[in-house]
């Protein structure tokens, strides 16, 4: 049976971060991929913003490692050349009711370690983007954009010239545990019934990170999770944005509203809304959710256009939570808590996993050290 020190199955952004960072660190590395390319899913199909840290309750991972994350996103952007730009991000107030609520963001982003945004009133917001009507808003000079797919050839790139190996087209049907072992206690068991054993395992497996604990070995019941798929569906704006930021509406309770979002090239898009769907694989968007899009986009702003917003793309975010509960926070799952050496799962890494993703690589390394080391 073929070994090597750690396995990281996924290759998302986020486990490319986490193998890159093993790899740095001097363990050899194998990324097992069941698809046929490197961040196929929720990776590649979300709106790519660098997020500040402003909506997560205090206290919880995805605020520790969005603001943390953010940081160390935009120098390693900065160091590598890769394309980003810190374009920043209007949260405006549509009504006079909505402008209390302004400030209450503003204190909840403060607690998370963002005191950046700058309060405007709409005279200010409009001097900054002319078309945008509200009552007031929010700056966030800290929030950008990144080119997601060159950042994840940059981590793979880092992984591979530390000695790391990609595996795509590599489905992980179980893992095993044996007993008694300690070196390579893990055992992969691949669809083709090939074996892999490692030492330290980490599933960043994404939209199926939680029903492969269901496959797992030596994970007590109140260990293992189901996935839920909350689909998002993006809209793209026919002819040039009016807009040199990025513009969200005060948040509501299903989410944060339909925001009007720009990639590198400035093409604008708008969306992710939130439908709850059965399989992971529902990926195509209906152009008649689009027209539920206009109301809420005119509300901030009025001109645009009729029949300007065409059909796009959706993405599938990966939750751990169903429908009617509360949005779950990330869940780093290491041995501390479910018992197993060397083993940590990545679970519910949606927003703001990108922005993120080299804080959780960090704290992941730092997890299989303590977890691995000898007593």
């Amino acid at each position: 049976m073929d070994t090597v020190d750690a396995v990281v199955i996924g290759a998302g952004v986020v486990g490319l971060a986490v193998a890159r960072a093993l790899a740095l660190a001097g363990q050899e590395v194998m990324v097992l991929e069941a698809e046929n390319a490197i961040g196929t899913g929720t990776s590649s199909r979300n709106s790519e913003v660098i997020h500040a840290g402003i909506y997560y309750p205090a206290g919880s991972l995805k605020a520790q490692m969005c603001v943390q994350g953010k940081a160390l996103l935009y120098a390693y952007c900065a160091e590598r050349g890769l394309g980003h730009q810190r374009c920043g991000k209007l949260i405006v107030a549509t009504s006079t009711e909505q402008v209390a609520q302004l400030s209450q963001i503003q204190a909840k982003a403060r607690a998370n370690g963002v005191d950046d945004l700058v309060l405007l009133s709409q005279a200010q917001a409009q001097a900054m983007e002319p078309a945008l009507q509200c009552e007031a808003a929010l700056h966030s000079p800290s929030t950008g954009i990144v080119d997601s797919h060159a950042l994840m050839l940059s981590y793979l790139g880092d992984m591979e010239n530390a000695g790391g190996l990609l595996a795509l087209n590599a489905y992980v049907y179980a893992v095993l545990q044996r007993q008694g072992t300690a070196k390579h206690p893990h055992v992969l068991v691949m669809q083709d019934g090939t074996e892999l054993a490692c030492r330290t395992l980490v599933n960043s497996a994404g939209l199926s990170a939680p029903n492969l604990t269901q496959r797992m070995d030596g994970l007590a019941p109140q260990h293992l999770y189901s996935a839920y798929y909350a689909k998002g569906n993006y809209f793209t704006l026919a002819g040039r944005s009016p807009f040199s930021r990025l513009i969200y509406p005060v948040p509501e309770a299903a989410g944060l509203g339909v925001h009007l979002t720009l990639d590198l090239g400035g093409q604008a898009k708008f969306g992710p809304d939130v439908q709850w769907v059965d399989s992971p694989h529902d990926l195509q968007v209906d152009p008649a959710r689009g027209d539920a899009f206009y109301a809420e986009v005119r509300k901030y702003w009025p001109q645009l256009p009729d029949g300007a917003l065409q059909a796009g793309y959706a993405g599938i975010r990966p939750k751990i939570n169903a429908p009617h509960e509360a949005a779950a926070d990330f869940v780093i799952q290491a041995p501390a808590q479910h018992g197993v050496v060397g083993l940590v799962n990545l679970l519910g890494i949606e927003s703001p996993g990108l922005t993120s993703s080299l804080a959780i690589a960090e704290r992941v390394c730092a997890e299989l050290m303590d977890s691995t080391a000898p007593a």
